[in-house]
């Protein structure tokens, strides 16, 4: 990690946004109080922020990599304070991390402008004695650089070099090694690619990437046709969405539909539907042709689902306000095909959502675990006989994946693991005995497990 210092610094070009340093502040504070979830919350304050798109990347990035690096952050600034963080005030404590990343991970951000934007922050965010206390601190650290990072053991210099959870980094050691671990760490922590799927109702693979360009975003192809990521501006992208031609869905996302394989003219079950990205993927593939039930237990959530559903211009899409358990005693034996993308703890989207591994604790995986095998179990019975089921989680967990899976079909005779075949590129995360684990540092995907089933006809 090479140190800020004033006469780089000099060089570098000029930071921008007393305003977006602000709107990350606010959000962090409030994620940091658990307010909040940061992707929502940053997503809803850049839209009413009105920042341009410097300054958003740059609220974005605060946000993001602040979320990222915050044990290592944390670690330099209790080597700089002279009290614990945890008793600095969660918008004071916001300002400090914001400065000491741009110190220590910025370094085209000039030194004295992140010193001195930060002190303005802390100022009018609380008194002249935080910002006293902020300006100290980050000089110090300006001066004298990150510090010495922890060596042994293991678990505690992964977990603060690479900002995870000590407890998670333990979980990983026992069951992938100190190499593995420290990949699937540094990928956890990189930048995800902003990868879209295609509207394949309102736009081909074919001609998307003239007419994105002329929206001013240059388009990247993924193993999968519809797939794509977008460079350019974050207002084009946005403008793309809103008017329905692309949704933001990491490609590991995009792969459970695949694997689901929904045809024109069948009935198909989402169990677990909002916000609804894998249920608008089905009906892309399709054609909006035939039945498809979205569900699922919260109700506002739904409502935005089919306002995305009816912004996408599709037709087929029918949402129901229904618990997953449910579906089998509501659509006994109904569905050709059902996806269960089931709640979970979301560690393996660490990447585009790295709050969530401050968020989890350990207890949340079994009691997750608990609640999936009850979702599968109840809805199984919509299944109609030679039909197909996928189960998804995005985790890296294997209680809440590969476990679950064995445990139903322990108890469920009537279905059996089918393979699939994933794309080239991928192909090494599994698929042929049913099941795949898609993992960032392997694949350069979000985590994903995967598993499709098929009930025997009799």
């Amino acid at each position: 990690m090479k140190t800020v210092r004033r006469a780089a610094a000099k060089a570098a070009r000029p930071a921008s946004g007393g305003n977006a340093r602000e709107a990350a502040v606010l959000v962090l504070a409030r994620v940091d109080r658990g307010e909040a979830f940061a992707n929502l919350l940053l997503t809803s304050t850049l839209a009413r922020a009105r920042l341009s798109d410097i300054d958003a990347a740059l609220a974005t990035e605060l946000v993001l990599g602040v979320l990222r690096h915050r044990a290592r952050l944390d670690w330099t600034l209790a080597g700089a304070l002279r009290r614990r963080l945890d008793d600095v005030p969660p918008r004071i404590r916001a300002v400090l991390r914001t400065g000491v990343h741009q110190l220590l991970f910025l370094p085209r951000i000039p030194a004295h402008a992140a010193v001195d934007e930060a002190v303005t922050l802390a100022r009018a965010h609380g008194h002249a004695g935080t910002a006293k206390l902020t300006n100290a601190v980050l000089r110090r650290v300006a001066a004298e650089g990150e510090r010495a990072l922890p060596q042994d053991p293991p678990a505690e210099r992964l977990a603060v070099e690479h900002s995870h959870p000590r407890w998670l980094v333990e979980r990983w050691l026992a069951r992938l090694g100190v190499e593995e671990t420290e990949a699937l760490c540094r990928a956890n922590n990189t930048h995800a690619p902003a990868t879209a799927r295609l509207n394949t109702l309102k736009i081909t693979p074919e001609e998307a990437p003239q007419r994105l360009q002329d929206a001013g975003i240059r388009v990247v192809r993924t193993p999968l046709p519809e797939g794509v990521i977008l460079e350019g501006s974050f207002s084009a992208r946005r403008a793309l969405v809103d008017e329905g031609t692309v949704t933001m869905q990491d490609l590991g996302a995009m792969l459970v539909t695949d694997v689901l394989d929904p045809q024109p003219g069948e009935t198909v079950i989402d169990g677990a539907a909002a916000p609804g990205g894998k249920t608008t993927h089905i009906a892309e593939r399709m054609r909006d042709r035939g039945r498809i039930i979205a569900c699922d237990v919260h109700q506002g959530k739904l409502e935005r689902l089919s306002a995305r559903v009816a912004a996408m211009g599709i037709s087929s899409v029918e949402a129901h306000h229904l618990d997953a358990r449910e579906l089998g005693a509501a659509f006994s034996r109904q569905a050709d095909r059902l996806l269960l993308d089931a709640p979970c703890t979301g560690l393996g989207v660490l990447r585009r959502r790295p709050d969530i591994k401050w968020r989890v604790r350990p207890d949340d995986i079994r009691t997750l675990a608990a609640l999936q095998a009850a979702i599968l179990s109840g809805a199984a019975e919509a299944v109609r006989p030679g039909g197909v089921l996928v189960y998804s989680v995005c985790s890296t967990e294997e209680e809440e994946g590969q476990n679950v899976v064995e445990a139903f079909l322990r108890d469920h005779r009537g279905f059996v693991p089918e393979g699939f075949a994933l794309p080239d590129d991928l192909a090494s995360a599994g698929g042929a005995s049913g099941t795949a684990m898609l993992l960032p540092h392997r694949h350069g995907t979000d985590g994903f497990f995967i598993a499709r089933l098929r009930r025997r006809r009799s």
